[in-house]
C-alpha cells in the first residue's frame, strides 16, 4: 500500500515498503520521468531478501509536484527525512539516472545512513546546462508529450523497442502522467548539479552498472564514476538507459549478489 510522509518544506512524499519487516532495508529511487512502479521488474526477487522500500521522487507519481526549480540538496533531503520519519538508520540504496545523481548526494553528505550504494545508468555532471533550459522551456511551453518518442528512444535498445512493447508500455505511460512542473523542477536539479570534484568523497561500497548501449548516460560516464570512487566496481549490460526494464533478470541478480555479500 503507498503511504505519504510530509517534507520539511510541506510537500508530501508518497511511499511503499514490501518484504519481511525483519529484512535489511533497499531503498529505491526512480529516474526522471518515472516513478516507484519502474521497479516492479525486480520486486519479486528483492523482496525475498529486503525489506524494499520505494518512493515517487518529488515531482513524480504520487508525490507532490511543487513549482519551481529544484536542487539536488532538497532531493537529498527528501531522502533523509523520508528515513526519519520512518524510524530508518541505515539502508542499502540503489537509485538509476537521476535515483543514481540522488544516491551520490546521499554517499557524499550522508554515508552514515548508506551501507551499500548502486549507483545505475547516472553520472557525476549531464551538461552542458543550455540543454536542460530548452528541455524546461519546452514542457513549460508544450507540456511532457513532445518529449515521449525521444524519451523511450533514448531509454530502449531499437530491439528491445520491437520486441517487448508490453514491458515499454507502462514506462511510457508513467512519463506522459508526470506532472510537467515537477519534470521541470528536477531537470533544474540535473541542470545545477555537478558531483565530479566530490564523488570521490562516497566512503561506501559502491556498486556502479551501466548500459553498454546507453545513449543518455553513455559508457563513459560510468566509467568516470568508477575512477572517482574509490574501491568501486562497475557491470555494464547489454542495455541502454532503463537497464533494469531491459535487462531485468541480470540487474535483479547483480544488485542482490552486491547487497549481499
Amino acid at each position: 500500500m503507498t503511504e505519504t510522509i510530509t517534507m520539511g518544506d510541506g510537500t508530501h512524499i508518497a511511499y511503499r515498503l514490501d518484504g519481511p519487516e525483519d529484512a535489511p532495508v533497499l531503498l529505491l529511487s526512480n529516474s526522471l520521468g518515472t516513478n516507484m512502479q519502474m521497479w516492479a521488474p525486480q520486486i519479486v526477487t528483492w523482496s525475498v531478501d529486503f525489506r524494499v522500500l520505494r518512493y515517487d521522487q518529488r515531482g513524480h507519481g504520487a508525490s507532490d509536484a511543487p513549482v519551481g526549480a529544484y536542487s539536488l540538496d532538497r532531493l537529498g533531503r527528501d531522502v533523509i527525512e523520508l528515513l526519519d520519519a520512518l524510524s530508518i538508520q541505515t539502508v542499502d540504496f540503489c537509485g538509476l539516472s537521476l535515483g543514481g545523481m540522488t544516491g551520490q548526494w546521499l554517499g557524499i553528505h550522508a554515508s552514515e545512513r548508506i551501507r551499500t550504494l548502486v549507483l545505475a545508468n547516472t553520472a557525476a555532471y549531464m551538461g552542458p546546462p543550455a540543454n536542460w533550459d530548452a528541455r524546461i522551456n519546452l514542457v513549460r511551453t508544450e507540456g511532457i508529450t513532445p518529449l515521449v518518442e525521444a524519451s523511450i528512444s533514448r531509454w530502449f535498445t531499437p530491439w528491445f523497442q520491437e520486441t517487448h512493447a508490453a514491458e515499454i508500455e507502462p514506462i511510457t505511460a508513467m512519463l506522459q502522467a508526470t506532472d510537467p512542473d515537477g519534470y521541470m523542477g528536477c531537470c533544474a536539479a540535473i541542470r545545477d548539479m555537478d558531483l565530479r570534484k566530490t564523488a570521490h568523497l562516497i566512503p561506501v561500497r559502491t556498486y556502479i552498472i551501466g548500459g553498454a548501449l546507453d545513449p543518455a548516460t553513455p559508457p563513459q560516464r560510468s566509467v568516470e564514476l568508477k575512477e572517482a570512487i574509490v574501491g568501486s566496481s562497475l557491470k555494464m549490460l547489454e542495455a541502454a538507459h532503463l537497464s533494469n526494464v531491459e535487462r531485468p533478470t541480470e540487474f535483479a541478480a547483480e544488485v542482490r549478489d552486491f547487497v549481499l555479500a
